[in-house]
């Protein structure tokens, strides 16, 4: 009889994985969880039984869990162990007072998950709800309920802080057994204590203190907004009162080492910067810095604060943009940044404006403005604007393909001058043209380049001259005035251009103004054109947000075509905050330089991996101690070495720190720029390692990545060697490999291998459309490439 039972349970549980594979998996399963499936390995049945025996009414919060946990816990997590933390939060939300009303995003993020940071997955949950539901049962907001576990809790599992703790990350019961925990500990307990009974709750801390004191983890609760305690350190039934409150007002939104950041368990752009665990890229964050910056700050007599958020044309997430209020008579009154998903839900660009008065705001994103007229009202008035979707242009009157005759190798080069006869106006795009995919000979597609650059240069020459002559660049949303002076006879191959970055940061316009001014007579250079942009913002980060891209991009394009700017002689370098900018730019925007020079500054997160093939040289006063520039320069000059000699090839690099100098280096820095200047770019070097910066690029040098699959932190390592590539580390999926005859030749076959798989072989192919995309790409017309070899990288 047992042995039927058994049989029976097996059966019926056979029937529902069916069911489940049959149904859910074929049809309704979202995309992002089928995507988690498939990175589960082994442990996808244990999964799909999840999937299979969740009731209806969770399956939203199961779907949540899948598609943004870590790749490991998709590797180890079992189905009971889900099911049960899934029912639990599910069942207390009913219970609670507050849950009905809790915003879903709230409840899938900061109650369901199981887990904080890193630390070991315990299933705490059911033992965490019999211990302390009995005390907040009867509360009836979460805030409340907070403190109350706050007060309780501790004395109940008999933890306190202890420095002899075993480790920084311990879960739940490591900190139980031992009765000592760090900040850390303690705040993964109340959150997990929080979440079992239905608050939500998260897990927030700074890397490093403005004092340098060290680092500090606390806890934040909601309560229709968040508020703050330390854990194990209750002020009764208060929150938004700790003893490191005043501190926290010292923290630095534009140094990343001392912000402030509120773990995500919903994948962000940011990673939380876990100082135990610093390689670990798998916590997700938002930096909350600015809500801390604002303790007790109190807003003007006759004054409201108002806040502003902006959304993309798609979806509900927020994007970043640049704001301008203007009152009734049209004066600017106010210019700011938006903020995006990396920071917290209800943190949103805010400022005092007279109360009763009328005003406009304007939302600049992506070439597109979105103005609205609103009333200062109401103090925390949240005023909402979304970027509209580009309209879709009126189809033509002809088919595109019915102007073109069926193409052929033999007349694909004729084809291609007929359709550039047209005017601009009247061409349809020429990837859809029969003879662009044509394969083409290692001559015909050098002629073809030549009149595909020709006839950008004359497009560009013709429609952004204007632009130029006015000395503003405009690109994704934000403007960019600029001067510049020219030096020296130019060269046959074209003039130098260096692209020189202005101080200040987070400071009055008046003051970046002042430090423009200073940054056009800076520095003088032999030969080329000398070019000092006003960065767009006055914020902090004002030479590294996603805008500088697409406008030094779109820069450089109009001076090649209109000024005969050499593309392989393209210079960036900064001081100051221009030298942060520089720290940043140099590795992400590396294949698009020659050189780099960075004075003065500070890297905030980014790392130097990009920069294998870009000369790249810092400056800086061994007294320039804010924001430890001195110390960062010196670990930037040790691990500049450090790579050097590990890859003789690459890493070409001069550091550079004056003992007895401060901020100002007395222009002996002007060194630097010389030595920058006598470099030529390598497009086409036999070896490229490839890091994803937080501001995502499509393209570095012969590499190519989907942009919309690709994410901050992706390294790509690859090198070749006449007709062989060797992708040495890559993320899953589909990676393009751009080829041309400069590099190889085109016409024998190519092998492409990761370790001891081949993953392509096959003689690539030459075509117009390929020429053409790379051209449109980067507007550079020796930045082009002739083929393209798209392979898939496997897990």
């Amino acid at each position: 009889m047992r042995t039927l039972r058994c049989l029976t349970l097996v059966f019926v549980f056979v029937i529902a994985v069916s069911a489940y594979q049959n149904c859910e998996a074929q049809s309704e399963l979202p995309a992002e969880v089928a995507a988690a499936l498939a990175k589960s390995g082994d442990n996808r049945v244990e999964l799909e039984r999840a999937l299979a025996q969740v009731p209806d009414e969770q399956r939203a919060g199961l779907h949540f869990l899948l598609e943004h946990m870590p790749v490991s816990d998709l590797k180890s997590l079992k189905s009971d162990f889900l099911i049960e933390n899934l029912s639990l939060a599910y069942k207390v939300r009913q219970e609670s007072a507050w849950g009905k009303s809790l915003p879903e995003d709230v409840f899938l993020n900061d109650v369901l998950p199981y887990a904080n940071i890193n630390e070991r997955r315990d299933a705490w949950r059911k033992e965490f709800y019999e211990r302390f539901w009995p005390i907040v049962k009867d509360v009836k907001t979460p805030g409340l309920a907070g403190a109350r576990l706050n007060q309780a809790i501790f004395k109940e599992l008999n933890v306190k802080y202890s420095t002899k703790r075993r480790r920084a990350d311990q879960g739940p019961r490591e900190s139980m057994e031992s009765g000592l925990a760090s900040c850390t500990g303690l705040s993964i307990l109340l959150i997990d204590a929080c979440r079992a009974c239905g608050v939500p709750a998260r897990f927030v801390g700074t890397p490093l203190w403005s004092d340098k004191s060290g680092n500090h983890s606390w806890v934040e609760i909601w309560d229709d907004g968040w508020h703050f305690t330390g854990a194990a350190e209750a002020n009764g039934d208060d929150l938004d009162k700790a003893w490191f409150a005043d501190r926290a007002t010292t923290a630095q939104l534009d140094a990343p080492e001392h912000s402030i950041y509120a773990v995500s368990f919903r994948k962000t752009p940011l990673s939380f910067p876990m100082v135990w665990d610093r390689n670990n890229k798998d916590v997700f964050a938002i930096n909350v810095t600015e809500r801390y910056l604002k303790i007790d700050r109190a807003v003007p007599e006759g004054f409201v604060q108002l806040r502003f958020k902006t959304l993309g044309p798609s979806g509900p997430d927020r994007c970043q943009a640049n704001v301008v209020v203007r009152d009734e008579a049209g004066n600017v009154v106010f210019r700011g940044q938006s903020k995006d998903e990396r920071f917290d839900t209800n943190d949103h660009l805010s400022v005092p404006l007279p109360k009763g008065k009328k005003f406009n705001v304007e939302m600049l994103q992506a070439g597109v403005t979105v103005s609205h007229s609103f009333v200062a009202d109401e103090n925390g008035k949240l005023v909402t604007l979304k970027a509209e979707a580009p309209k879709a242009e009126a189809p033509k009157a002809e088919a595109p393909k019915a102007e073109v005759p069926k193409a052929d190798a033999s007349k694909a080069i004729e084809q291609l001058m007929e359709y550039l006869k047209k005017p601009a106006a009247e061409r349809t795009t020429l990837a859809e043209q029969a003879f662009a995919s044509v394969p083409l000979s290692k001559a015909e597609s050098q002629q073809a380049l030549e009149l595909l650059a020709a006839d950008h240069r004359e497009q560009i020459q013709q429609s952004r001259k204007a632009e130029l002559e006015a000395k503003i660049i405009k690109a994704d949303g934000a403007e960019m005035p600029f001067e510049m002076t020219v030096f020296g006879d130019k060269p046959k191959a074209g003039r130098s251009l260096v692209i020189s970055m202005h101080g200040g940061g987070g400071a009055p316009k008046r003051v970046n103004d002042q430090q423009w001014q200073n940054q056009k007579k800076l520095y003088e250079i032999e030969e080329g054109i000398y070019l000092a942009p006003r960065a767009p913002t006055d914020t902090w980060n004002m030479w590294h947000q996603g805008h500088i891209d697409a406008l030094y991009t779109r820069l450089i394009e109009n001076l090649i075509a209109i000024e005969d700017v050499n593309p392989n002689r393209v210079y960036i370098t900064g001081y100051s905050a221009g030298g942060d900018g520089v720290f940043q730019l140099a590795p992400r925007m590396a294949d698009q330089l020659a050189a780099a020079a960075m004075m003065a500054g500070h890297p905030n997160e980014t790392k130097p991996d990009g920069l294998r093939n870009l000369p790249f040289t810092l400056h800086m006063g061994g007294k320039d101690a804010a924001y430890n520039r001195n110390t960062i320069a010196q670990s930037w000059s040790d691990k500049l070495a450090e790579l050097k000699q590990a890859d003789a090839g690459g890493y070409e690099h001069w550091a550079k720190i004056y003992p007895e100098k401060g901020h100002w280096m007395d222009r002996e820095d002007r060194e630097g720029v010389k030595w920058m200047l006598k470099f030529n770019r390598n497009l086409t070097p036999e070896k490229v390692i490839w890091l994803q910066d937080d501001v995502i690029h499509a393209r570095f040098y012969w590499l190519k990545v989907d942009p919309a699959k690709a994410k901050a932190g992706d390294r790509v390592v690859a090198t070749r060697s006449g007709n062989k590539f060797s992708v040495e580390q890559a993320p899953q999926g589909k990676l393009t490999l751009l080829l041309r005859d400069d590099m190889l030749n085109l016409d024998d076959e190519v092998i492409v291998s990761k370790g001891e798989k081949e993953l392509w072989r096959g003689k690539p192919v030459r075509t117009l459309k390929s020429i053409a995309e790379t051209l449109a790409d980067r507007g550079d017309p020796t930045a082009t490439f002739s083929a393209q070899v798209e392979v898939e990288i496997p897990e």
